[in-house]
């Protein structure tokens, strides 16, 4: 069957509460809430005010509707994922139940985000193994291309490769297939954080076969924080939680039943959803925001960003910066790079002129999204040739 055409997505700002001299090319540091969505949540908070609305068939469809829909954003089960409150929970799942052998490896990246670093660590400490960190790659005129760092590094001595698809400093793009085939030769799991990825471009869960992936909403799922998703494998679903709740344990939808303790979860991967999973205040709007990406679609959310990161990465270039090439970096994120060093008080200067973007690294990180229009490509333009 022939691959659908992406098609590119006309501009969405008006979804969105960005004044027009409001130039936020910064959706890899928090995503602005749609506006549908802050009006569910403002629904959803007020109906705090009168409990005596919800019904304990309230603990279950909201949040089984929204499972439901990540799953089929990703192209999952719904048995596959469970709700988690962060990354880092989501991480310490998987840190739990992969083992890790004496002297063998967990494989990372430098300058990896914390929060796919520190359980590793405590897990390699506790059994015996150590973290291998894969060195940034020598830059090249494209770029940094990480993915023959990543495969030289796999060795019969690794057991976890955890990594994301895409580097959070400067988008740096990672080949998560040709990585996986590397790490199921060697017998490795492949744990990813999705964090700087998911909600702008595709993850291909049949190339992959991941055996965990976390996915964080407040980034590109457009979402709340303090809410997320992880995805098991079906041969993880029948592992450890990290705590212990009343709602993921069999039958808990009988709420007069409660004091009949029960030494069974509920199906699939819903053993590791977090403690008051239900939220009645923050899942509405989790709902809302997954429903709008899948009416965008994601690769047509991609296709359409790549055109404004290459229409920027030009621009920059023309200015003497430096970019990676679009093949060696996701669709939705440019790193760009001072050859002579980032200038003092770069961020400062750009929100002076109501520009936003963030620095990580070495690399000015510019992250548009679909609310982002040429007006404000301008004004971070504008701004930047006045501090060069």
């Amino acid at each position: 069957m022939q691959a659908k055409t992406a098609s590119l997505i006309p501009n969405q700002r008006s979804l969105f509460d960005i004044p027009d001299h409001i130039a936020y090319l910064n959706c890899a540091y928090m995503s602005p809430l749609l506006k549908s969505a802050a009006e569910v949540g403002e629904r959803a908070i007020a109906s705090k005010k009168q409990p005596w609305h919800t019904t304990s068939e309230d603990f279950f469809t909201e949040s089984e509707a929204t499972r439901s829909l990540f799953a089929k954003l990703i192209g999952a089960d719904a048995d596959a994922i469970s709700f988690i409150p962060s990354a880092s929970y989501g991480i310490a799942i998987a840190a739990t139940n992969i083992p890790i052998g004496e002297g063998q490896e967990v494989l990372v990246l430098a300058e990896q985000f914390p929060s796919n670093i520190y359980a590793w660590e405590r897990a390699a400490e506790e059994q015996g193994g150590h973290i291998q960190t894969v060195a940034s790659p020598a830059e090249t005129e494209n770029g940094p291309d990480w993915t023959p760092a990543i495969l030289d590094a796999i060795s019969e001595r690794t057991d976890i490769v955890a990594l994301p698809h895409c580097h959070w400093t400067d988008g740096a793009l990672i080949d998560l297939a040709a990585i996986s085939n590397k790490a199921k030769s060697v017998g490795a799991a492949l744990v990813l954080d999705v964090s700087q990825s998911l909600g702008a471009m595709p993850l291909n869960l049949v190339d992959i076969d991941p055996d965990f992936v976390v996915a964080p909403t407040y980034k590109w799922l457009l979402g709340p924080y303090a809410m997320g998703f992880l995805y098991a494998a079906p041969r993880w679903q029948n592992g450890r939680p990290i705590e212990e709740n009343w709602l993921n344990r069999k039958g808990s939808e009988d709420f007069a039943g409660l004091v009949d303790y029960e030494d069974n979860y509920q199906p699939g991967a819903r053993r590791y959803d977090m403690g008051e999973r239900a939220n009645f205040q923050l899942m509405p709007i989790t709902r809302c925001a997954l429903e709008q990406i899948a009416d965008w679609g994601i690769e047509n959310i991609a296709a359409t960003l790549q055109t404004k990161t290459n229409a920027i990465a030009a621009r920059a270039t023309s200015l003497g910066l430096t970019v990676s090439a679009p093949e060696l970096r996701a669709p939705h994120f440019l790193g760009v790079r001072f050859p002579d060093g980032v200038p003092d008080r770069l961020l400062d200067h750009l929100a002076k002129e109501h520009v936003y973007v963030s620095l990580r690294g070495t690399s000015m990180r510019v992250t548009p999204h679909l609310y982002n229009t040429d007006e404000d490509a301008d004004r971070l333009f504008s701004a930047l040739q006045a501090v060069l």
